[in-house]
């Protein structure tokens, strides 16, 4: 099946919009591998298009620190992602796409409060890496500069480095003779970010005439706010209906999709809004990894049962390994709100409610550690033992609230809808 490229996905999604067909594409946080997998087996049983989203911070180039998810950088994920398509024979439209990319987006140069240039830099060789490895999606996202934290960056320097990262790329490809590739722009953040329809559409129109001036493509999406954010395991933010459908209309205009960040925890109401308000795509990613969390403490149960029941000598320590790690890698800090942000190890860990609502937050951050890797395998192999095929069991359930999104976003069957209005 010849593979659209993403811009061409991206024009159809919006001529669906004109036939009352519409859907939202999803945006899949590669938590896993098993995350993986669960998305791609639903995108194939389901024929639509799925695309996997990764951060700085779960996927990037070993030079600049690699990614947590599976100590990924950008060929072993591409890697990764290919081989699990072969062993479902794998026939829908997969994009691997680089959420947030560009200067200051791994937490350590953030920390560190890099300078310009060097944050610029260290973002250009990720994107090399990006580029080389076939991504077919990137954004740029320059408005994480440590400078300015707490404040409004210049509208106008956000543009400025957009351009040029888009430029920067382009040329890239280019000389690597490449098949062309989207971008993504805009920011979720509300520091930076594109938070009304005026400094949207005034975004756009700057960005159209610089572009053009360069010679330089539009982007697939342009980010917009439609009220959503994710904090701890919850949507604590309120879908702006309105706000959404006047970006979307405005985005459409330039031929370009609006995609939405921090689309984790929706109920179905908001669910369902979203296909009148034509968003053309959501990003999903630390549900799926609450998802896969809860699925190990389930399993870690029913093999305690066991044990009770003499049927397993010895059960594995899966809660406790990841209890311990989740603590210990503080990653739950940009989830919390409020003072808990500055909650201690030792507070945690004399909270027994606390430490298993750090553990939903932050279990997934651990599964590539050495030791909780270890204890997940002696659980699969003590359920194996009575019958119970564990990691199936895990990847059954990231599938579910997948499925739940899938139908909500009208997406069964909409890569064959897409094919036939681009015919």
């Amino acid at each position: 099946m010849n593979k659209l490229p993403i811009k061409k996905l991206v024009d159809g999604l919006l001529k669906l919009q004109d036939t009352g067909e519409s859907a939202v594409i999803l945006g899949i946080g590669p938590m896993s591998k098993n995350c993986v997998q669960a998305a791609l087996e639903l995108s194939k049983e389901d024929d639509y298009p799925i695309m996997f989203i990764a951060s700085r911070n779960q996927v990037d180039a070993d030079e600049l620190g690699g990614g947590y998810v599976n100590n990924w950088n950008q060929f072993t994920f591409v890697k990764a992602v290919k081989d699990v398509a072969a062993s479902i024979n794998y026939d829908n439209l997969c994009y691997i796409c680089r959420d947030h990319g560009g200067p200051w987006q791994r937490d350590k140069e953030r920390n560190d409060h890099l300078a310009v240039d060097e944050a610029m830099e260290l973002g250009k060789k990720s994107y090399i890496a990006d580029i080389e490895a076939g991504f077919d999606l990137l954004m740029i996202d320059p408005t994480k500069d440590p400078i300015e934290v707490g404040k409004v960056i210049p509208l106008e320097t956000v543009l400025e480095r957009t351009v040029d990262l888009i430029e920067f790329c382009e040329q890239q490809r280019i000389a690597r003779n490449l098949p062309e590739i989207g971008y993504e722009v805009g920011t979720e953040e509300t520091n930076g970010g594109l938070t009304s329809t005026e400094t949207y559409e005034k975004f756009i129109l700057k960005l159209k005439e610089e572009l053009n001036k360069r010679n330089l493509p539009m982007p697939t999406f342009i980010v917009g706010q439609t009220g959503t954010l994710t904090r701890k395991t919850e949507q604590i933010g309120t879908f702006n209906f309105k706000n959404a459908l006047s970006l979307a209309v405005m985005a459409k205009q330039y031929g370009v999709g609006l995609k939405e960040h921090n689309g984790d925890y929706f109920d179905d109401v908001t669910l369902l809004e979203h296909i009148p308000s034509n968003i053309a795509a959501s990003n999903v990613a630390p549900q799926y990894g609450t998802q896969e969390t809860r699925a190990y403490l389930n399993l870690a149960k029913v093999e305690q049962r066991l044990k009770e029941q003499g049927l397993i000598e010895k059960a594995s320590a899966v809660r406790e390994v990841l209890l311990e790690h989740a603590i210990k890698c503080e990653r739950w800090r940009k989830w919390m709100v409020g003072e808990q942000k500055n909650l201690t190890i030792a507070q945690i860990t004399s909270d027994p409610i606390l430490a298993d609502e750090i553990l939903d937050i932050a279990g997934h951050y651990t599964f590539n550690d050495n030791e909780v890797k270890a204890e997940i395998e002696k659980m699969y192999a003590n359920l194996k033992n009575n019958h119970i095929d564990g990691q199936r069991y895990v990847i059954d359930y990231i599938k579910r609230p997948i499925r739940d999104y899938a139908e909500s976003y009208n997406l069964k069957g909409v890569t064959s809808r897409i094919r036939r209005v681009l015919a």
